[in-house]
């Protein structure tokens, strides 16, 4: 399974270097920052396809649901095995890292699992902690 992180700007080199830090190299994460320094979105896209051999598992992670980036992934989603989430997050690009391969279901559970981590957080000042609604902080 291959991971094509884009974004507007360097958002996605920068999630990859986080992820580097909290799991090492990744080889199947490919970095695409659009728009940073004049290279042509479309012609890395065709680039990147025509290097994935047919059959393999392609997920692709885009900054924004209807943006620019994700629209121009979204014109692959012909590809068999092929596959777009909007509105990525480090959680989920990091679980994805771990994964050997996803289905659709998978891919679903993994997208609502990163919702789950975001959240406001407050600060108890009886406790001294952190506080949640849902359970402890660390």
């Amino acid at each position: 399974m291959r991971l094509l992180l884009g974004s507007h700007g360097h958002l996605a080199s920068g999630m990859a270097t986080a992820i580097e830090i909290l799991a090492g190299p990744q080889t199947s994460l490919t970095v695409l920052d659009a728009y940073v320094d004049g290279r042509n979105i479309d012609e890395e896209l065709k680039a990147y396809f025509a290097l994935v051999p047919e059959g393999e598992t392609v997920v692709m992670l885009s900054d924004l649901y209807g943006g620019s980036v994700n629209q121009k992934m979204y014109l692959y989603l012909d590809r068999p095995h092929t596959f777009l989430i909007a509105g990525v997050n480090l959680a989920l690009v990091l679980e994805l890292c771990m994964q050997e391969d996803v289905t659709l279901n998978s891919l679903r559970a993994l997208t609502e699992q990163s919702r789950q981590m975001q959240r406001v957080v407050l600060y108890d000042q009886d406790e001294g902690v952190p506080a949640g609604d849902e359970g402890e902080f660390f």
